[in-house]
């Protein structure tokens, strides 16, 4: 690691610290306990190195030291062949010792590797540290559970061509040990040519050029220097690999968040358009005006729009694969799930009020809606009916809304009232559209009319059948994922 010169007294000494085995090659003798100074034979090396391996399997960091004495040198003045370097002081040294020490890895890191493995996240360890040392941590924090770990030393990369390392970086459980910065980034740029996304943690100023080559560039904010820091993308403030895990697991539900978010809003622009298209195809009077799409877009769907943004993330969202680097926001499933399955079912409840309205004013199938009531000079009947829909595309909503807390789990078991904020959207929803149903300034403005006490029960009565028919939804893609994984698993 080091090398120093001191002036003790009359007599100049050199200190080395470092590797054990670097250490001792670069020594000649050894202090023994009688602090006698004898030739190093290869006996004790032997056991100085037996030694060290011990204390490496007890995952102990260890370092060498050793000194010795060296000629005397004026400070003052640079005289020929008394410029000290590494070449003539790390020679014939006097082996003193080692010193092993502690680093114990945080307790939450063995549960934080466990979720990895459940997510698809390769978690690799890339250090300094001797191989049976860093094999030993590994094992303690279970990244390695085989009882043969592959471990990959820095002389072993520099033997290996483009190729081989591929094959080695495809491994499960594999470590790279005694490697210097240019190694750890030639790893992190073959993972990329692998096609994989990389993460890359470290602190020190030889970290920087892996940070960067890196997809994400993590430094640690406590130990970290200026350098690492400003060359991350990101700064992990408490120096926790757990921390890292928790930010994926963050990432996946802001993700998941946004697909909620479109999904609720896509599912009210399908109920939305499916009355234009029954007034052109069916030529009735069209069951919604602009005005009242306009006030399901600007106003009820926007708080509880807003409330799935921040909802929690979903129960086993580290339990899935990571999604692919090219996936669309909005992917098929999401399509099928708002333009084949949702939306209709919300147009269908808002179509039911309109025809129900009509109904309760004496028509019936047959006749022509666009001249019935006609005689009326307020169309007190189109008004009404065109006020049920939009109502009934409100309540649609609400079931809509509960139905977006989660993609495949049943809400059942992640809970109605988890997020508050959307249970108060809900109820500001309910209470703006009985401000456009019921006062009169806005009743002009929106082109409502007020409606029922039954006519709010049936169409209420609705909110639950799309939540549970949501839910069916979600049972019967639990039940396939459950088969799927447990064919694979039999055949494993």
């Amino acid at each position: 690691m080091m090398s120093v010169v001191c002036n003790e007294g009359e007599e100049t000494v050199a200190y080395i610290k470092g590797a054990p085995v670097e250490i001792i090659n670069k020594c000649t003798h050894v202090l023994d306990l009688n602090l006698e100074v004898r030739e190093l034979d290869d006996k004790t090396r032997q056991q100085i190195i037996s030694v060290n391996d011990n204390y490496a399997l007890s995952a102990l960091r260890v370092i060498a030291l050793a000194y010795k004495k060296v000629p005397n040198i004026d400070r003052k003045f640079e005289l020929p062949g008394q410029v000290y370097d590494s070449s003539n002081i790390e020679n014939n040294m006097i082996f003193t010792g080692l010193s092993a020490m502690q680093d114990p890895p945080r307790t939450e890191v063995e549960d934080a590797i466990k979720i990895c493995r459940k997510a698809g996240i390769k978690v690799v360890m890339i250090t300094g540290d001797y191989g049976l040392t860093a094999e030993s941590i590994a094992r303690k924090i279970g990244l390695i559970n085989t009882t043969q770990a592959k471990i990959i030393t820095g002389a072993d990369l520099e033997k290996a061509d483009e190729n081989e390392l591929m094959e080695l970086l495809k491994t499960d459980e594999v470590i790279f040990a005694r490697v210097n910065p240019e190694h750890k980034l030639r790893i992190a740029q073959t993972f990329k040519k692998m096609g994989e996304i990389v993460a890359m943690t470290g602190d020190g100023v030889n970290d920087s050029p892996a940070l960067k080559a890196a997809d994400i560039g993590i430094a640690m904010g406590i130990s970290g220097t200026d350098v690492a820091r400003e060359s991350a993308d990101m700064i992990l403030t408490d120096d926790n690999f757990a921390s890292i895990v928790n930010a994926i697991e963050e990432g996946r539900s802001i993700f998941d968040n946004i697909r909620r978010f479109i999904t609720y809003f896509q599912t009210s622009n399908v109920a939305e358009m499916i009355p234009f298209l029954l007034m052109v195809f069916m030529k009735i009077p069209l069951p919604l005006t602009l005005m009242q799409i306009l006030t399901i877009d600007l106003v009820t769907d926007q708080v509880p729009a807003l409330a799935l943004g921040i909802e929690k993330p979903e129960p086993g969202i580290m339990d899935k694969p990571p999604r692919r680097k090219k996936e669309p926001l909005l992917n098929w499933k999401m399509i099928l799930r708002a333009y084949i399955f949702l939306g209709p079912l919300a147009a269908f409840i808002g179509l039911f009020g309109f025809f129900f309205k009509y109904h309760q004013f004496g028509w019936h199938f047959g006749m022509d809606m666009r001249v019935f009531g006609t005689d009326n000079p307020a169309s007190m009947v189109y008004i009404a009916a065109t006020t049920m829909t939009l109502t009934g595309i409100v309540m649609a909503q609400i079931g809509n809304a509960f139905a977006c807390k989660t993609t495949t789990q049943s809400v059942f078991k992640t809970g109605f009232f988890t997020n508050k904020l959307l249970i108060w959207s809900i109820a500001a929803m309910i209470v703006l559209q009985a401000l456009i149903v019921y006062v009169p300034f806005l009743n002009n403005f929106f082109a409502t009319s007020a409606i029922t006490v039954k006519d709010w029960l049936v169409l209420a009565a609705f909110i639950p059948t799309l939540f549970l028919l949501d839910e069916l939804r979600k049972l019967i893609i639990r039940t396939v994922i459950k088969r799927k994984t447990l064919r694979s698993a039999l055949i494993n």
